[in-house]
């Protein structure tokens, strides 16, 4: 690093609830590689909802690192995270400051709440860029060195496109976006299925087709569900990194991953992630809007390797994702409502300084709620009848599905009204947050 006046502080952010010493072990290594190269302060930000004896075992790891001049650690078990919010909250004076709390550390899973918390971290700690990694991936290895997506992260993000053109190996953005900056860079994964339903495929395929073609809208045609079938949760294949490849493009949500992503402050502090609780993709709106709102981004081929945790292959860990999986289903009945009228939005998405504009997502959000559930009713009858078909463990599943149908279906609903509450309180926690941290 060469240091002077336009040095500027990152965030690498790595939330987790499981152990994962190593992958800690591995985005030091990133963080050294970032501030080696380019010119810039790393804040590696670890937000640990392990239990106790696992955050001993991360503290121990984060304490091995080897000092590097320029890379700062920050490693907060939830009740430090409580505290950070609480004080963001309070000063913000939200009308319903509890409310807004739980939905920013909620008691269950949240794979967008916490996100969101490194998001208000990042903007606490006035840094330019949010760079998130997963707890269950890897970094791939070529010429005997990690592959580091940061690497495409930092040449390119926050720069103008039409400066970002000569850190790419190919353009195909429209000029007229030249002017704009790279609010997104991204890549996907290697390995295992990104969600945990590969026993299905190897139990039954026509079964895995019809519940995984669950997730399109209702209206569209079988050849085209069938597409989507081929194409989901299997990011960028098996095949290894052998050089790299970098696009300027509005990158498409379908090739990017959430474990290897990095996002301009532009966008994270402008718009939240969906706050659900115990649903999978719901840490993926961000992705959608920038693509939408047609702000230029990066898609390059540092993919991550992607493995199962062994927690996964537990009876409750099982039943655990299942759930979480069918809750995505049911979410998408208002997402992708929401997602077709932010296609039509275009740039009218963006403010007048070219940001994106809260105000109509939000009421986009707030319109979806009113749709009928018939289509999710559909969802839970074929997911459950599907399942039953599999037997074991899976029919065990779907007894329980059949019980909490009502909640469930509920549930999707009020977790989309939870959204539009945390978008309109989102930019005064942002203001509240911002360099309360060092």
């Amino acid at each position: 690093m060469s240091g002077g006046a336009d040095v500027h502080r990152i965030c690498l952010s790595l939330p987790t609830d499981r152990e994962c010493s190593a992958t800690i072990t591995a985005l030091g290594g990133e963080a050294a590689y970032a501030v080696r190269h380019f010119d810039v302060e790393v804040r590696l930000l670890i937000l640990d909802s392990a239990d106790e004896r696992t955050r001993e075992a991360h503290a121990r790891a984060v304490a091995a690192l080897p000092e590097v001049p320029g890379v700062v650690v920050h490693h907060l078990d939830e009740a430090a995270q409580r505290d950070f919010l609480r004080g963001a909250v309070e000063r913000a004076a939200l009308p319903e400051p509890e409310r807004v709390l739980d939905l920013m550390l909620p008691d269950a899973l949240s794979y967008g709440a916490c996100t969101n918390r490194a998001f208000l971290i990042a903007a606490a700690l006035d840094c330019r860029s949010l760079h998130r990694r997963d707890s269950d991936c890897g970094y791939q290895v070529f010429g005997g060195e990690p592959v580091h997506p940061i690497h495409h992260e930092l040449t390119s993000l926050g720069r103008r496109a039409a400066d970002a053109v000569d850190g790419v190996t190919e353009a195909v953005l429209d000029p007229a976006l030249a002017h704009l900056p790279v609010s997104m860079v991204g890549a996907s994964f290697i390995g295992e299925l990104s969600v945990d339903i590969g026993g299905i495929r190897e139990l039954d395929k026509d079964v895995y087709d019809e519940v995984v073609a669950l997730w399109a809208p209702g209206h569209w045609p079988a050849e085209r569900k069938r597409e989507l079938v081929e194409e989901s949760f299997k990011g960028a294949g098996t095949l290894p990194f052998t050089g790299d490849r970098s696009t300027l493009t509005l990158v498409d949500p379908m090739h990017v991953d959430m474990a290897n992503i990095a996002f301009d402050r532009n966008v994270y502090e402008r718009l939240p992630l969906p706050p659900a609780t115990a649903t999978i993709g719901s840490d993926y709106f961000l992705i959608h809007a920038v693509y939408d709102a047609a702000l230029p981004g990066v898609l390059h081929n540092r993919h991550i390797e992607n493995h199962y945790t062994g927690e996964r292959r537990t009876h409750a860990g099982f039943l655990a994702y299942q759930t979480r999986f069918v809750k995505f289903l049911l979410s998408m009945l208002y997402l992708h409502y929401v997602y077709e009228r932010m296609a039509d939005a275009g740039s009218t998405l963006l403010d007048e300084s070219g940001r994106l504009d809260p105000a109509p997502f939000a009421a986009f959000l707030a319109e979806s709620v009113r749709l009928d559930r018939t289509e999710n009713e559909r969802r839970l009858d074929t997911v459950a009848a599907a399942y039953g078909r599999l037997g074991g463990k899976y029919a065990e599943f779907a007894r329980g599905l059949t019980a909490d149908r009502e909640r469930l279906l509920d549930e999707a609903a009020l977790d989309t009204e939870d959204f539009v509450l945390l978008i309109g309180a989102w930019e005064a926690l942002v203001h509240a947050s911002r360099g309360t941290l060092r």
